[in-house]
């Protein structure tokens, strides 16, 4: 690691402050009308919204700071922390259950989701593992093996919970940095055929998978069941046009389309700010993803290359899903959209690991 240190990457602040503006204001008018109807406080989410991203701000700009040596130092220890976590929130009466999956550890609204953590830790670890002098990446059983069996470890961790959609975002990260790192094709190409076959088992294997799926093939068979919350989405997206009906202005918003400020807040920013907002806003998180990518290229030694690319590729498969779920792309899944989705872990999770990134772009060979 180079001693020399130079600016961040301002680019990516600027889109992460914009993203962060816009995901307040739309948390505001997403759950308004929610909000003062369950807590007679129309500010209820937007308030915690706001302390969730200035807490996040504050994680960002201080772990922009660190030493990246610590990177490292942390990666094996975080990793066993989290999956202690993951075990420990399984256990009844200690893991909290919200909507039907026991994610959560902690008391209320001060509570942390340790799946979340877990993507970060895996995506430093895994940089660890292969950033080894002579690690033999290209061999099946001593390079390929060992990081599919951490992921795979932490996958079944996650789905005891249940969680599919953030289970799908740690193994598509990890096969991005096993790909990254230099395995060979057939190898991945082997895995994702298989994970084809796996995915089918684990949507056979669950009742309110399969509706899910029927409702993405078809959602008017079961508009008030499986289909509503799709329905809902594109009647939202739909009306916005090229301008949207104006802030604030969202019909699906008044208690029809379920998590507005949540899972679906793009339908509702669709709705509001129409194409150029929405476009605006996919807009940004290429911007991100593209200096993430040059970040990883143009860095010094291969652990800040892969931690770079692992974080860009967490963040871009993330949002993809959340978009393509909330239009009728992707089946539901549950997944909430980078920095505009209204929750506390996520976003500060997700704004530390922006902060790593933002640090490894001060040593970049710009």
């Amino acid at each position: 690691m180079k001693n020399v240190r130079t600016s961040p990457d301002y680019v990516i602040v600027v889109a992460i402050l914009l993203l962060l503006s816009i995901g307040v204001l739309m948390v505001y008018s997403a759950s308004a009308a929610f909000a003062y109807h369950k807590y007679g406080d129309a500010f209820y989410f937007a308030k915690r919204q706001f302390l969730f991203a200035a807490l996040g701000v504050f994680a960002m700009l201080w772990i922009s700071r660190l030493d990246p040596q610590k990177f490292y130092e942390w990666s094996k220890p975080g990793l066993i922390i989290c999956f202690v976590l993951l075990i420990v929130v399984l256990i009844p009466g200690v893991g909290i259950l919200r909507n039907g999956a026991r994610s959560w550890l902690g008391i209320g609204a001060f509570s942390i989701q340790p799946s979340e953590f877990m993507k970060l830790a895996m995506i430093a670890y895994l940089s660890r593992m292969y950033a080894k002098p002579g690690f033999p990446i290209a061999s099946f059983a001593k390079g390929f093996v060992p990081g599919l069996t951490l992921l795979g470890l932490a996958f079944g961790a996650i789905m005891l919970q249940p969680d599919l959609g953030t289970g799908t975002v740690l193994m598509g990260t990890g096969l991005v940095l096993i790909f990254t790192a230099g395995a060979r094709m057939k190898h991945l190409v082997g895995f994702m055929l298989l994970g084809i076959v796996g995915f089918v088992g684990l949507v056979l294997a669950a009742p309110y998978r399969i509706q899910r799926i029927v409702a993405f093939l078809n959602p008017w068979e079961d508009p008030l069941g499986a289909g509503y919350q799709l329905i809902q989405s594109l009647y939202a997206i739909g009306p916005g046009g090229l301008l949207g009906l104006g802030l604030g202005m969202s019909k699906q918003k008044h208690l029809y389309l379920p998590e507005p400020h949540t899972d679906f807040i793009f339908s509702i920013l669709a709705e509001e700010l129409g194409f150029i907002g929405a476009a605006t806003v996919i807009l940004l998180f290429a911007i991100i993803v593209w200096r993430g990518v040059r970040v990883a290229i143009t860095s010094p030694d291969l652990f800040s290359s892969l931690v770079a690319m692992g974080i860009t590729a967490m963040i871009m498969i993330q949002a993809v899903i959340n978009i393509g779920v909330v239009s009728g792309a992707f089946p539901v899944t549950g997944i909430t959209l980078p920095f505009l989705s209204y929750g506390g872990s996520s976003l500060t999770l997700t704004l530390a690991a922006v902060g790593i990134l933002l640090n490894l772009s001060r040593f970049s060979n710009r």
